[in-house]
């Protein structure tokens, strides 16, 4: 869609983001509230069945997309990488030659898959059902951290020895945009707490029953937040569904009762909010700031990336860590008269929908970008591997997320809470100033890509 007009992506991801984080703001905030107030049976349950309906229009909208993402015709012609260099206004062409699988590459691919499977099946039955299907140590590692550690030693090896063979344009940009994922690396260990430790906070050092003017205040925000954005959604759905209903017509009929059930639940969940008096907001209501701050930032992202003033990558993921930081460090200075090893408390419930904003707005910097940074610095050919290579990122940053998020009552208990958030804020500066500061490096290895 966007091809030739490289320029364009970075606001066409953010307005993708956009899309992708309307449906998580209507899965978030109807499977949570029914979770929390009806059973979680049927809170997960409703996940599951709208995934299932969500499975079957995607399959019956299949015509839509016509031979997008088909095998190609030609495979030896249609592999060969093309890049387009632009260069203000110059377009080169340079044809990649192909960087074939060798020996050695399919047995660290090997090595990273057993690896890898071992790591994600034994670590999740070790800490939940103390099941160990390896049992040993070495060095002091058990079992799961020795796998995960060998699995991200051999895929670095893997990047290692093959980036190297590309041409010299070619490899900079991949080099360029690995350096990219390692910033991503630690943007997501910190961002992920709103998985882990922010729920935990929430639920224990937040003031979240409100009486009087302050429930109904927020009863009607509830309302708005909810109908509005549903509203629109809604009425857009209207206007594909003239455009799409005759060539996809039982993938609009199963999307049409898929809405039809969201707005009786929300119906649902709005009439029971309205009957009581006082108002003890939901833990999981939280959770739909960042979705719902999207839908709103978005859009004003995109007239940014679309500009004049257009920001370049090195800057880009320095806003991303650095804006994000300043939500933790809110979530600090809220927290530095809790005591030490303080179980609860009844904090204001503003410092924390500040947090989920400033948060957001670093992910609408960071994360969309990677994807778009992806299609401009990867060679066609290379977008799968590249792809795995980025999303390992984020998963090892989930991981970093889960291992310091773990410890928060161990430092609450040692430090305070207040230090625990510091330590969300500290780090990710520090990395956003060394993103600045490598800004001539990435220019260069970029070629010419903004």
């Amino acid at each position: 869609m966007y091809e030739g007009h490289d320029d364009k992506k970075d606001g066409a991801y953010n307005i993708f983001y956009m899309g992708v984080n309307a449906g998580a703001f209507l899965g978030i905030m109807l499977c949570g509230w029914l979770g929390e107030n009806v059973g979680w049976s049927w809170g997960f349950g409703l996940a599951g069945i709208f995934m299932f309906l969500g499975m079957v229009q995607f399959y019956f909208a299949q015509p839509l997309f016509g031979d997008v993402g088909a095998k190609p015709t030609n495979e030896r012609e249609d592999m060969i990488d093309t890049l387009v260099d632009n260069v203000e206004t110059t377009k080169e062409k340079i044809s990649g030659k192909l960087n074939r699988f060798v020996t050695l590459d399919y047995i660290l691919i090997g090595v990273f898959i057993i690896s890898a499977l071992i790591f994600i099946i034994n670590d999740p039955l070790s800490k939940i059902g103390d099941i160990n299907t390896l049992n040993f140590s070495i060095a002091g590692m058990t079992d799961s951290l020795f796998f995960a550690l060998l699995a991200a030693i051999v895929f670095i090896l893997i990047l290692v020895v093959r980036i190297p063979r590309y041409e010299k344009i070619v490899r900079d940009r991949m080099i360029a945009f690995t350096i990219f994922c390692i910033f991503t690396i630690f943007f997501w260990a910190a961002f992920e707490q709103a998985a882990g430790s922010l729920p935990l906070y929430t639920r224990a050092f937040t003031d979240r029953v409100l009486e009087g003017n302050a429930a109904l205040i927020f009863k009607v925000i509830d309302l708005i937040v909810t109908v509005v954005p549903i509203g629109i959604i809604t009425y857009v759905l209207i206007k594909l569904f003239g455009k799409t209903f005759s060539r996809i017509s039982f993938s609009n009929i199963v999307l049409a009762i898929s809405f039809v059930v969201v707005w009786i639940l929300v119906i649902y969940k709005l009439y029971i909010n309205f009957s009581v008096e006082a108002k003890e907001v939901e833990v999981t209501w939280f959770a739909i700031l960042n979705s719902l701050f999207i839908i709103i930032f978005a859009p004003l992202f995109t007239k940014w990336w679309d500009s004049k003033y257009n920001p370049p990558a090195s800057v880009k993921y320095g806003l991303g860590l650095i804006i994000m930081a300043i939500g933790f460090g809110l979530l600090a200075f809220a927290t530095r008269n809790v005591p030490l090893g303080a179980e609860a408390a009844k904090l204001s419930m503003i410092w924390l929908v500040l947090a989920y904003l400033f948060h957001t707005l670093g992910e609408l910097c960071l994360s969309p970008m990677g994807l778009s940074y992806l299609s401009k610095l990867v060679p066609a050919r290379m977008v799968g591997f590249m792809f795995g290579v980025y999303y390992l990122a984020i998963a090892i940053g989930n991981k970093m997320a889960h291992y310091v998020g773990g410890d928060i009552e161990k430092i609450t208990e040692e430090s305070g809470l207040s230090h625990f958030f510091l330590i969300f804020t500290i780090v990710p500066i520090v990395l956003g100033l060394i993103s600045f500061a490598l800004h001539p490096l990435l220019k260069r290895l970029m070629h010419g890509v903004r």
